[in-house]
């Protein structure tokens, strides 16, 4: 990572904290992607619109970003399209199953410190350090 790529990264973690944090201070909700969008495709009527507005500020903002940096979207991704669809299932089913996503536990649990979203983002970790591991080895990725 070069220094601009750092900054750039850094910066987004600040959005998202601070998003977070604005969320939770003036819904007094949690900012886990998965059940937000999840939740919003069962129509829910009492928090369909903060749900909505969420999802579309998220829309947005990837849109904005690309017209901004461009250069951000360049993708080198020799992945097949049925690998990704099928690791998209995966994270859903897991996601489910852990009560969460990983901006769920990972940036808002563990802020609270609660020990379930703890235990949980020590599992994503420790699954996706896994995986990365075996899929070297097996030479899918250098």
């Amino acid at each position: 990572m070069n220094s601009e790529e750092i900054k750039m990264a850094f910066i987004g973690g600040l959005i998202i904290g601070l998003a977070s944090a604005l969320l939770l201070l003036f819904n007094g909700r949690i900012a886990g992607i998965g059940g937000i969008a999840g939740r919003l495709i069962t129509f829910r009527v009492p928090d369909l619109m903060w749900r909505l507005d969420f999802v579309i500020g998220l829309v947005i903002g990837g849109l904005l970003l690309k017209n901004i940096l461009p250069a951000s979207f360049d993708l080198d991704s020799r992945t097949p399209v049925w690998i990704l669809a099928i690791a998209g299932l995966l994270v859903g089913f897991g996601s489910t199953e852990g009560n969460g996503c990983t901006s769920g536990h990972g940036v808002c649990g563990i802020s609270r410190l609660s020990k379930r979203s703890i235990a949980a983002t020590l599992t994503f970790m420790a699954a996706g350090i896994v995986t990365v591991f075996i899929l070297r080895q097996m030479g899918a990725y250098q």
